[in-house]
């Protein structure tokens, strides 16, 4: 997990996606929609690179609805703050921009 989120921080969200993703598939069961959610916000950055709105935001649903009830914090990631960070991001997207701010984790 710590690997995938260092590539989210440097900007390598295809990378984070794949690296999340193992962790995600060798994860309790208890921790798989965290590490999902996680992977959702790796795509969903990945999306708005490729110009891909419709996808973008379907990940960005996907991440908000996977994270939220590890709210406000879950093994040393800011969840309220990655939340807060999503809903802006949701929002540029509604208003037809894919101009996203990097997330801060």
């Amino acid at each position: 997990m710590k690997a995938g989120l260092e590539l989210i921080r440097r900007g390598e969200f295809f990378a984070a996606h794949e690296e999340l993703e193992l962790a995600w598939r060798a994860a309790a069961p208890e921790e798989r929609d965290f590490l999902q959610g996680l992977v959702h916000v790796a795509v969903a950055w990945y999306q708005a690179g490729r110009g891909n709105t419709v996808g973008c935001g379907r990940q960005l649903e996907k991440a908000e609805r996977r994270l939220s009830v590890y709210a406000p914090s879950h093994r040393g990631v800011d969840v309220a703050s990655l939340l807060a960070q999503v809903e802006r991001a949701r929002a540029v997207v509604a208003a037809g921009s894919l101009e996203l701010e990097p997330p801060n984790l």
